[in-house]
């Protein structure tokens, strides 16, 4: 399990862009949103632009301080536009998500996002332990704030997915991968498949296939199952 994540939009002005963000955050498994400051009424613009995450946008936190958003954070980040800024400190989200890689199960990461017009201040820029930027082109450097949490979130959920331990299946154990060859062969003999003279030598590379195939173990149950009902079915006829 990894370390949970809170998006924080300091007074969006357009509520149409909380709805656009709640989607956002929604598609990348995140759901903790944070909202500081005064804000316009959100119903029913932003659940109508939420489009199945308004359930994101309902359960928001609302708070006066960008301090109360962040405070019971490990880690917070701060955006910023790559506007006029040459700042080596600036992380990109894939930093960012390196980062949120070394947290502990129970280490909260704070995204911070400012205002669409303006942006974060610099107090409350300097407020957060570090800064990121995305990468833009000079052409249009600044981006959709839901566009950008998208970015963001997008990045988090890579290393999500990565750090999840995998259940993999049970292996199916060699005497039942040797029951299955057994039937099989047997199988592809009765129907002339195989050469009775020497049935081994082409069997063989049907065995390697099998082998890298890595069957699990209800896997080779279906195709043990299988070969014997053909088997049957065959010697009925």
């Amino acid at each position: 399990m990894k370390a949970p994540v809170r998006i924080v939009l300091v007074e969006p002005r357009e509520a149409g862009n909380v709805g656009a963000v709640a989607r956002s955050m929604k598609n990348f498994g995140l759901s903790d949103l944070t909202i500081v400051g005064q804000v316009p009424a959100l119903a029913p613009v932003a659940e109508w632009w939420a489009s199945g995450a308004a359930d994101l946008v309902q359960t928001s936190r609302r708070v006066t301080t960008l301090h109360e958003a962040i405070g019971d954070a490990r880690l917070t980040i701060a955006t910023t536009s790559s506007r006029g800024r040459v700042v080596t400190d600036d992380l990109s989200p894939r930093q960012v998500a390196g980062l949120y890689e070394t947290l502990g199960p129970e280490d909260l990461l704070a995204i911070v996002f400012g205002r669409e017009d303006r942006g974060l201040t610099h107090e409350e820029a300097m407020s957060c332990h570090r800064r990121a930027v995305i990468p833009t082109s000079p052409a249009l450097p600044t981006m959709n704030l839901a566009q950008s949490v998208a970015i963001f979130s997008y990045e988090l959920s890579l290393v999500s997915r990565v750090s999840e331990r995998v259940t993999q299946p049970p292996r199916a154990d060699a005497s039942m991968i040797e029951r299955l060859h057994e039937h099989l062969q047997a199988l592809l003999m009765e129907v002339g498949y195989l050469h009775q003279e020497d049935p081994d030598r082409m069997y063989d590379e049907i065995r390697m296939m099998i082998g890298r195939l890595d069957l699990g173990e209800r896997e080779a149950e279906i195709l043990l199952g299988m070969a014997r009902q053909v088997e049957w079915r065959v010697r009925q006829s």
